[in-house]
């Protein structure tokens, strides 16, 4: 348990080099002020305002260009995501087990874990188009190199910016005035000789007559080569030992009446409805598995075994350890700014980038059949003796078979591809304008961005069918039993044994014409934005900032045939040959079925923002009172309001201030959630007269959905360099978020019972008393659904010359720590109840989240600068809604089920790197990220996948960077 008084006796909870905030909103001021000419007025993401000397209420961390090149990331993305606010944001190491999310190799940021949804990421605080379906932009498609600062802000900032700014934004500023040549070069790679990588960044500025003419160009690639799958088994991903085949073993029913708990923790886990290469799972030939040749052999069971699971026994045909551990990354990065200045305080300007982020990556081995295959006993591949003892031993002439398919050449491999084209004219500068000086910013933009994810080396499931039910014809020839399978070209294949397949019945089963989604996003925005002094008041300007902005945003997105149907036009897959043993609905393929979809909408809206001081004494100190509101009409969700109303005291005790804001945030249901392709699949509800009924679930989109509101409440004490500490500051905020009409879908049993509850909304949804094969239930999504989510922040940062003790340089502590209270998730849906996610080790949310830096910069005649890092989370458990129990259990329940061992361990991680001047222009540095080699925490699952939790727990192991920067 980390607390106040060791964080404030410490000074040290903070990432390496991140700075505090000055009183003035700006990077941590430095030991010697400034002369008063060089003060510039600063505008800081929290607000809109713009003026010398003004105090934003909402928290704002910032981080400079020298703090990020400390951390010495490969990509920024990498970097952020280490902050404790942010808590569930995606990368190369998340979703590494997902075919079909659609967010593979997305780099995306999420604050509070209230998700990448309600976290608005800017650019230049510019809108940037969405690189996914949902509208969550890339970061890793952004120009890096040029980012000066990078600015978190921690609380609802709809007001000022618009939809989606729940959680808050996290805004990169660039340097729009660049003048030089400067350049980054890097390589790395792992203690396992793995995800070896490279970083070649370089940019250029320059200004033509006289200065007034000003052009900046930048160009990035980066390519790590992830770590790949190591195949099947209980092994690890290149020689790393932790892996032990963790999973969460579910007792029987009887077990749990005599008091035992559902769930138990287990490692070195044997799924027993599968084997390598075939195992009966049934009947009386049930453990006979097939080895070398086809031959058959006695499956060795492990030890305990329960339900799905045994410990230990045969273990080489688990899939879990086949995940890969990162994926290849690759990015591609072009950005250009030309800039005319018309005087010396306006200029118009043009931005053009273009970016492109590749992955690819293998999301498990094989394709698992867990016990679910239905071979005849006259099945031409079986063994003689199998197929004798299947004929007298089952009547019905079937047995079941699962198995891990590892006779198949390849593993499933995705590939992500995200193409960004994004273009910006604007002008900004000063006028004049009641004898006052206001600033103005406008732009206009046009982005888009291409994605394409390809699958491959998977399996139609029909085809997969037909192919393993062989039999020999009339010439004894073994052929695929299906006539009408032969017809359409069925190449049978033997999946019992280590038999290699033949290469007709792989083409066959995995054509290379694999499952494809294409999806076109495209933004445009016109936003103008003016901000100054609008009257003087007796404690001080009274400032605005207002503005308008229209935008619009489509989508089209296009699935293969055999995945969106059949039927279903596809402009980027024409070579699809059609099948008549394929569904014409789709959903064909073992996964990765995507559909087609499109929509479109637009917004118009419009702010105002005032910063009031209303107390200047010195006696009282001083304060303002910083409001605003913002009025946004949707095309599709209709009209919405967000506002703030927040106040600072710069107390008259020396360097204390206190801060406070409450606001209205909104986040506007996205082109998928609105208009999400339609995707059916038969199913059974029950009436409120107890009567069966057969329905298709139509899974659809909700162009009804309202907008989500948040009510976003936080209160902080700053300790901003006192005259007693003139280079220490600290910060504490509580937080407190509420977000109402949540967007969360419902399945249709939830939708029935909810209509027949007398829900209007959800009965125009329903249809179920229509005759046999028309009654259908849309799965839609519906503002039902609410988040709570509360904690508090901690920021502090010390500087000290360590001249005053005769030794040469600087000394810097700083450091970031989140304490999450509560993270409270409601469904909304009657029977179901609120989840905890605070603390729960398989979600982003843990109780404590904390960054330690030590720097000493200076040495060795000003050359040198070392710093250390420390990460921590702290322990927490499995799911808070689990009780924990080892004997006499209660009843286990749906919302509350028991586990015999609820405890998840936290972990610690040690950084260290260090720079060297070798002249003003060339420096070199190192990195070694988790010194200690920390393995990760196992996270045990049901399915027996990876059980790893990269969102919290470091995957990768120790990494070890190099590189070179010069600046000229």
């Amino acid at each position: 348990m980390l607390n106040l008084a060791v964080a404030s006796a410490c000074g040290m909870l903070a990432m390496p080099g991140y700075a505090q905030q000055a009183p003035a909103e700006t990077p941590a001021a430095p030991a010697t002020p400034e002369p008063e000419e060089a003060v510039k007025t600063v505008t800081v993401s929290g607000s809109r305002i713009a003026a010398r000397g003004f105090t934003q209420p909402t928290p704002t961390t910032s981080l400079t260009s020298a703090d990020l090149d400390k951390v010495a990331k490969p990509n920024i993305f990498d970097a952020l995501t280490e902050l404790p606010a942010l808590q569930g944001s995606t990368g190369r190491t998340t979703n590494t087990f997902s075919t079909s999310s659609g967010i593979q190799g997305l780099s995306s940021l999420s604050l509070r874990g209230l998700g990448t949804l309600r976290t608005l990421t800017l650019l230049d605080g510019q809108r940037v188009v969405g690189a996914n379906v949902t509208g969550v932009t890339d970061v890793s498609q952004f120009p890096q190199l040029l980012v000066k600062r990078v600015d978190v802000v921690t609380g609802g900032a709809s007001a000022s910016y618009g939809s989606d700014a729940i959680g808050g934004v996290v805004n990169f500023i660039t340097d729009k005035k660049f003048t030089g040549f400067k350049t980054n070069l890097s390589g790395g790679m792992t203690k396992y000789h793995d995800d070896k990588g490279a970083t070649v960044q370089a940019a250029w500025g320059k200004g033509f007559a006289d200065d007034r003419l000003h052009v900046t160009l930048s160009g990035e690639f980066s390519k790590q080569n992830g770590i790949d799958s190591p195949g099947f088994g209980q092994v690890g991903a290149g020689g790393r030992t932790w892996y032990n085949n963790p999973a969460l073993q579910e007792s029987t029913k009887d077990m749990q009446a005599a008091g035992a708990p559902r769930y138990r923790s287990i490692v070195n886990a044997q799924h027993i409805q599968y084997a390598k290469y075939g195992l009966i799972t049934n009947g009386p030939l049930r453990g006979t598995a097939f080895g070398p040749g086809g031959t058959p052999y006695p499956f060795q069971y492990g030890t305990d075994c329960v339900g799905n699971f045994c410990i230990g026994g045969d273990r080489s045909g688990s899939v879990g350890a086949g995940t890969n551990l990162a994926m290849n990354f690759k990015r591609q990065v072009a950005y250009t700014r030309v800039s005319w200045d018309l005087d010396a305080d306006n200029e118009i300007y043009v931005t053009g980038n273009w970016a492109q982020v590749t992955s690819a990556f293998s999301p498990n081995p094989g394709a698992a059949k867990q016990g679910n295959l239905s071979i005849r006993c006259d099945n031409a591949y079986l063994p003689a003796s199998v197929a004798a003892g299947c004929a007298s031993g089952y009547p019905s002439g079937v047995m079941s078979v699962g198995t891990a398919n590892a006779e198949f050449p390849s593993n499933i491999n995705v590939h992500p591809t995200r193409t960004q084209r994004r273009v910006v004219l604007g002008a900004n500068g000063k006028f004049q304008m009641f004898s006052k000086e206001w600033s103005y910013d406008a732009y206009a933009e046009h982005g888009e961005n291409k994605t394409v994810i390809q699958v491959k080396d998977i399996t139609l499931n029909p085809r997969y069918n037909f192919a393993i039910d062989a039999v020999r014809d009339a010439n004894g020839q073994i052929v695929c039993r299906s006539a009408a399978a032969r017809a359409a070209g069925c190449q049978p294949i033997n999946i019992f044994g280590d038999n290699p397949i033949n290469i007709a019945g792989w083409n066959y089963i995995a054509p290379t014409n694999g499952p494809l989604q294409h999806t076109d996003s495209t933004q445009n925005v016109v936003s103008a934005n003016i901000n100054g002094e609008l009257a003087q008041g007796w404690a001080g300007p009274i400032s605005v900032a207002f503005g308008a902005e229209w935008r619009r945003e489509e989508y089209s997105v296009f699935g293969d045939p055999y995945g969106a149907g059949a039927a279903v036009e596809s402009p980027y897959r024409p070579e699809y040959p059609a099948d008549p043993t394929l569904s014409v609905t789709g959903d064909n393929w073992f996964a990765g079925n995507y559909h087609n979809g499109k929509g479109a909408f637009n917004v118009k809206e419009a702010y105002v923002e005032l910063n009031i001081p209303f107390l200047k004494s010195a006696t009282w100190g001083e304060a303002n009172l910083n409001i605003a509101d913002r009025e946004e009409k949707y095309s599709t969700a209709g009209k919405a309001r967000a506002w703030k109303l927040g106040a600072t005291w710069q107390t008259p005790i020396d360097g204390l201030r206190l801060r406070a804001v409450s606001s209205s945030d909104v986040r506007a249901p996205n082109l998928s959630e609105l208009y999400a392709a339609m995707t059916v699949t038969n199913q059974a509800v029950n009436n409120n007269q107890g009567q069966s009924i057969q329905i298709q679930q139509r899974n659809v989109g909700n162009p009804a959905l309202k907008p989500e509101v948040a009510r976003n409440n936080s209160f902080g004490v700053v300790l901003s360099q006192p005259s007693w500490a003139r280079n220490f500051n600290f910060s504490v905020d509580y937080y407190d978020i509420k977000v109402q009409n949540v967007i969360n879908s419902l399945n249709p049993q939830q939708e029935v019972d909810l209509c027949y509850g007398g829900n209007q909304q959800v009965c125009s949804a329903v249809s179920i008393n229509g005759p046999a094969g028309t009654n259908y239930v849309l799965a839609q999504s519906f503002n039902f659904a609410s988040l709570h989510t509360r904690g508090v922040d901690f920021e502090t940062a010390y500087r000290k010359n360590m001249s005053d003790f005769g030794l040469p340089g600087s000394v810097t502590l700083r450091g970031l720590a989140t304490r999450m209270i509560h993270s409270i998730s409601d469904p909304g849906v009657p029977g179901t109840t609120p989840s905890e996610g605070a603390g729960a080790m398989t979600g982003a949310t843990p109780k404590w989240k904390v960054m330690l830096t030590q720097s000493w910069d200076g040495l060795a005649s000003g050359k040198l600068g070392l710093n250390l890092s420390q990460r921590w989370i702290s322990s927490g458990v499995f799911n808070n809604e689990y009780i924990e129990c080892q004997t006499n259990c209660p009843v286990s329940t749906a919302a509350h089920p028991t586990i015999y061992d609820n405890h998840m361990p936290g972990a610690f991680y040690i950084d260290f790197g260090g720079n060297y001047s070798f002249s003003k222009q060339v420096s070199g540095y190192f990195k070694i990220d988790n010194l200690a080699d920390r393995a990760p925490v196992m996270v045990p699952q049901t399915n027996l996948s990876l059980g790893l939790n990269p969102a919290l727990y470091d995957s990768v192991g120790r990494t070890y960077r190099v590189g070179v920067r010069m600046n000229f």
